[in-house]
């Protein structure tokens, strides 16, 4: 964990750095919109929501931008208000993001929403993708990067960085067929994955996602024969071994 403190704090250095730097030396960008375009920013540091919320100011000329610090407020927002976009933290304090992004599309189908994270896009963006995010962008990922990604998202399009592009193609190429064992398991079944790294017992998530009690023991028993575990050690270690952390 020390590891990931260490570098999710260069990562911030680096960010804001970056990000005043883009506003002082760049013009607003070409847009494609006639209304003032009005996004969301979430994200559990308020340095983070600065930076990003400067990046977009300096490059779109007219659009409005709200800040939310969790998953709660998030939803709050977005439940009365329609936004053009909304950019998501990946791992925010008591929040489960797959259950907000989830959540959030169920409510309002059209809600396009770009995953903002540090962590792997070969384990993780595919997963959000495929529940309904229009993109999943990296915290690291140059200025250039960021405004193309929300510009495509203001534009009612995907977000695909290179490097993700580049992991599909190779699936498709092996005929779908992924290494990462990870890769078997449905939304929820990886969302109770997420709980149970984090240390939830089987009663403590079926309260979290209010679901019973069998049901999620149920679905354990399928990870851990679909991952070939026998137990939570064993579920540890190989989520070690592919590098899955918490999104919460």
């Amino acid at each position: 964990m020390q590891f990931f403190r260490l570098k999710y704090v260069r990562c911030l250095n680096q960010s804001f750095r970056n990000f005043y730097y883009f506003t002082l030396h760049q013009q607003p960008l070409e847009q494609n919109f006639t209304n003032m375009a009005e996004l969301l920013l979430v994200d559990d540091h308020a340095i983070i929501r600065t930076g990003l919320k400067l990046l977009i100011q300096a490059s779109f000329a007219h659009c409005r931008i709200d800040e939310a610090s969790d998953g709660n407020a998030a939803f709050e927002l977005i439940k009365n208000h329609d936004y053009d976009l909304v950019v998501m933290d990946v791992n925010m304090p008591n929040t489960d993001s797959f259950g907000v992004l989830q959540t959030v599309l169920a409510l309002k189908p059209a809600t396009k929403i770009i995953m903002f994270s540090m962590n792997s896009e070969e384990i993780y963006a595919k997963r959000y993708l495929k529940i309904g995010a229009i993109g999943y962008l990296k915290k690291d990922a140059s200025n250039d990067e960021i405004i193309k990604a929300i510009t495509l998202g203001l534009n009612n399009k995907k977000y695909i960085s290179e490097e993700l592009n580049e992991i599909l193609l190779t699936d498709l190429r092996a005929n779908h067929q992924s290494e990462n064992p990870f890769d078997k398991l449905s939304a929820r079944e990886f969302e109770i994955v997420q709980h149970l790294l984090h240390g939830d017992s089987v009663s403590e998530i079926s309260e979290k996602l209010n679901v019973h009690t069998s049901t999620i023991g149920t679905h354990k028993s399928r990870i851990f024969e679909k991952l070939h575990c026998h137990n939570l050690i064993e579920l540890n270690n190989l989520a070690k071994i592919y590098n899955v952390v918490l999104v919460f």
